[in-house]
């Protein structure tokens, strides 16, 4: 039970990424379980949301933040958001020029984390911002209504909105975090004493 308590926040963590192979065979399922697949799926979504929620404000709270933590919770949001946006892709939710939306969020996902790699070893952090934060819970509106789409009304339609606006805020926090990065990128490395 003291395990539980202490390591709570990496649980959660975990948690998110191992209900994501019953997401994947539900998609599967659709074709013989219809809209009771979708709906299934959507359950599970909504639960690994609030443990995306919850993983980060327990840590906070009960001062649970490790460095295993700190390695996979943005490792486990990222394989969560963009196997989850393949999917979508593969089953049709998104399709035509809406797969320009995914291809820029993925875009904008590698970037980030390409910076944040680069400027780690220099002690330059780079903390989630507040619209990123908005940028989450965008995404979070557009992949539930896409995964329930032809099975309810009108959620196609919500989830595309809703993934506009997710694109157009990954874009500018995206923006924001090269702006941040460039000087470092331009600076000039110090040369090296010859020994």
């Amino acid at each position: 039970m003291e395990l539980i308590k202490n390591n709570l926040a990496n649980i959660l963590t975990c948690a998110r990424m191992a209900l994501l192979p019953f997401m994947i065979a539900l998609f599967y399922a659709e074709a013989s379980w219809g809209g009771f697949a979708a709906l299934l799926c959507f359950i599970l979504y909504a639960v690994s949301a609030i443990t995306d929620y919850f993983d980060g404000y327990v840590a906070r709270k009960y001062n649970q933040i490790t460095p295993l933590g700190t390695f996979l919770d943005p490792i486990s949001d990222k394989v969560f958001v963009t196997s989850l946006l393949l999917l979508l892709v593969a089953f049709g939710r998104v399709e035509g020029l809406w797969i320009l939306l995914v291809l820029l969020i993925f875009a904008r996902e590698f970037l980030v984390s390409g910076l944040r790699e680069f400027l780690g070893p220099k002690n330059i952090k780079m903390p989630v911002s507040f619209m990123a934060k908005w940028k989450t819970t965008a995404q979070m509106v557009a992949t539930g209504f896409l995964i329930l789409g032809p099975h309810a009304p009108y959620a196609t339609e919500i989830g595309l909105i809703a993934l506009c606006a997710a694109t157009l805020l990954t874009v500018i926090t995206g923006g924001q975090y090269f702006m941040k990065a460039l000087p470092v990128l331009l600076a000039k490395d110090e040369p090296s004493e010859e020994p």
